[in-house]
């Protein structure tokens, strides 16, 4: 199969969906390597690095999505990219359907057979492919507000762990999953005041266990969700419903009630987000205030850390990416986890969740296949 490596279009994106490293794997197993000039640049893996790994290096994304059987990203295609996807073509990446329509429907029109990363499962029930970015998405939140706290950016002027005889800041994370945990993890470890609320007890009690009294944790009901937004410095949104758009857990009324200078993050954003005055920003101008409360939305976090980020993923995709070459769309039929991510096949919409939030018809990915 060929497969193809375009360079990330959306804005301060420098992750690349297949690393030099990759790309080896990909040519032992008998595929083609197609990656667009400078495909690695935001990695410092230059062309010749992917020649010498065996890739084909060609001047225009257009010849990498007018050659290639199956194209690997890393962020959802923007406009520009949907429009050359074809029919029959396999598109494997993030996506992030549910809150944005216009992808959708490009991706339906096209005809391509799309694998959204974040709801490939794996045998625990988890996120396989989701997981690393949230890893990273969650540290990086407490760094983004940590930054976002200073006077000069709007904040508090606060320091995140304070110094002695000073109280440090209060951190409040809304889920405990992936990245709330490592949110969590990072401000404790800076000396932050941490609470973590979550509607899991089971999870709530593993948190608890796993910070050792560090991290207070709380069951997440209105009242609590309150409570702890209206005193915290820092809110960090991390809620997760897999395929679907976050619920919005914060109204535009509570703001009324934060404190003046207190520092929102959502890292949902990419799910719509979980605040309700939440709007997707970029790395270039990643915050922006309303009722006194900093907001950071930046919807792709973790293309600030690329060297980190895009090798942490592509240990992650690799295999699954390898079994799509080797197969094709048999490979979705084969494996239960790849078919879990089938979100749009041939103009057919196949993640229910999605489906359900966009209000489009839903055909089941076995029966999609099969037509």
């Amino acid at each position: 199969m060929r497969v193809g490596v375009p360079k990330e279009v959306k804005t301060h994106e420098y992750r690349v969906g297949v690393t030099p490293g990759a790309v080896r794997e990909y040519i032992a197993a008998g595929h083609t390597v197609l990656a667009e000039t400078h495909a690695g640049a935001g990695i410092g893996a230059e062309d010749e690095t992917y020649r010498k790994a065996g890739a084909v290096v060609v001047d225009t994304a257009a010849e990498v999505f007018a050659q290639a059987d199956m194209i690997v990203k890393v962020k959802e295609p923007q406009p520009s990219e949907w429009v050359q996807l074809r029919e029959g073509q396999i598109l494997f990446t993030y996506l992030h359907l549910a809150p944005d329509p216009e992808q959708t429907k490009g991706l339906l029109a096209s005809g391509c057979t799309a694998i959204a990363y974040e709801t490939v499962t794996d045998a625990r029930g988890g996120l396989p492919l989701l997981a690393p970015m949230s890893e990273v998405a969650g540290r990086l939140s407490i760094e983004a507000a940590g930054a976002a706290l200073k006077r000069s950016a709007g904040g508090r002027g606060l320091l995140l762990g304070g110094v002695p005889g000073v109280q440090p800041a209060r951190v409040v994370v809304i889920g405990g999953g992936v990245v709330g945990t490592h949110a969590a993890r990072m401000a404790a470890g800076l000396g932050a005041e941490v609470t973590v609320l979550d509607r899991s007890l089971p999870r709530l009690r593993e948190l608890d266990e796993q910070f050792a009294g560090r991290v207070r944790t709380r069951f997440s009901t209105l009242e609590a969700l309150e409570q702890e937004v209206f005193e915290a410095d820092v809110v960090i949104g991390a809620v997760l419903v897999p395929g679907v758009s976050a619920p919005k857990l914060v109204t535009r009324e509570m703001l009324q009630h934060m404190r003046r200078g207190s520092v929102i993050v959502d890292v949902a954003i990419d799910q719509g987000g979980c605040f309700e005055t939440s709007h997707a920003t970029t790395h270039a101008d990643p915050t922006y205030e309303v009722d006194g409360v900093v907001h950071y939305c930046v919807a792709n976090m973790p293309g600030a850390v690329p060297l980190t980020s895009s090798h942490a993923l592509n240990n992650a995709t690799l295999p699954f990416g390898l079994e799509l070459a080797n197969k094709g769309v048999k490979a979705v039929v084969e494996n239960r986890h790849l078919r879990d991510g089938l979100n749009i096949h041939r103009g057919r919409l196949t993640y229910k969740a999605v489906a359900d939030s966009l209000a489009i018809a839903f055909s089941p990915a076995e029966e999609a296949i099969a037509a």
